[in-house]
């Protein structure tokens, strides 16, 4: 039987005790901390035959401390801090679990559009300070929402929208006009996505920064932006004075660069606190999506432990073989 490590801080925590579930297999389940301190993690690697991997680093040195790793079974979506190349070159799979909280991401976003559209946490803040004047908004169906990024989250964006009765447009590089048609939006390009759209929604993976002084500065009327997906694809200050002068009427998001170390973040300044909503990073934690995540990521483990190939390894992965059972 194996020893599996899981350092997803929400393992097992939803409906699914998967840590009994494993146990009841004949597993051991050793646990460790989400952010993946190699110091506090080497007793457990050393021990473990596959990794339920949280949102910390998992590096070369890392695996060096994990002579018999297998698997590395991220839990969620992105995979970005696993050193892929790493793993394959010591015969560890990596693999990661899409889809699972896509719903989760889709229903926080547009969430978020109504309370920056209605003010909802300003208004709840007004109420607590003995302030009841009326902050007009806007309805979610008059607006023209452009989605940036139409994979599972972005389509379930507008799918979800479709019973608002607005018009969403969407941009996607790896898509072309017959998935957008299909999906019964408007294609747009990057460029032109701002001026089409009232609402601007972030569903595109991380590594390059789109809202930027220039893209803000081609803005033609007032947005509202919403970013779920990552915080590095916004220029926090550009932002900040576009929110100020008036091209960015409201921002909404589930992160920040940094995170919780984001608190000196321009965005997070006090005269912006009407026109900012941001939540902690819990786009994702849903009792729903916690189950889910879990259990695709110790269904990844338990194929390749097995000798299988696993659903969902990552681009680049190291594939199983007889070699590894």
């Amino acid at each position: 039987m194996a020893v599996i490590l899981a350092t997803s801080r929400s393992f097992g925590d939803g409906d699914r005790d998967l840590t009994t579930e494993l146990t009841e297999q004949g597993h051991t389940v050793l646990r460790g901390p989400s952010g993946h301190d190699i110091g506090a993690l080497a007793g457990a690697l050393s021990k473990a035959d596959a990794w339920v991997a949280g949102t910390g680093p998992v590096s070369a040195r890392h695996m060096d401390a994990a002579p018999g790793l297998r698997v590395i079974a991220r839990y969620g979506v992105g995979f970005e801090a696993v050193d892929v190349a790493a793993a394959a070159q010591r015969g560890i799979v990596v693999t990661n679990t899409p889809g699972a909280n896509s719903d989760a991401v889709a229903d926080h976003a547009v969430a978020l559009m109504l309370a920056a559209l209605r003010s909802i946490t300003a208004g709840d803040r007004g109420v607590r300070a003995g302030d009841w004047s009326v902050i007009r908004g806007r309805q979610l169906g008059s607006q023209r929402v452009g989605i940036v990024g139409f994979g599972r989250i972005g389509r379930g964006v507008a799918q979800r929208l479709s019973g608002f009765g607005g018009t969403v447009v969407a941009h996607d590089p790896f898509l072309d006009e017959d998935a957008y048609t299909a999906a019964g939006v408007v294609g747009a390009s990057l460029d032109d996505i701002g001026r089409a759209s009232d609402i601007v929604s972030l569903h595109a993976p991380g590594g390059r920064t789109i809202i930027d002084t220039d893209w803000l500065d081609r803005l033609d009327h007032p947005i509202t932006l919403i970013n779920t997906a990552r915080p590095d694809l916004i220029d926090e200050e550009a932002l900040a004075d576009a929110l100020r002068d008036g091209r960015v009427r409201a921002f909404a998001a589930d992160t920040l660069l940094g995170d919780t170390a984001a608190s000196e973040s321009p965005l997070l300044a006090d005269d912006l606190a009407d026109r900012v909503t941001v939540t902690p990073h819990f786009g994702a934690q849903t009792v729903e999506a916690v189950d889910g995540m879990g259990s695709i990521a110790v269904d990844n483990a338990l194929a390749v432990l097995e000798g299988r190939q696993p659903p969902n390894p990552v681009p680049g992965s190291h594939p199983v073989s007889a070699s590894t059972t």
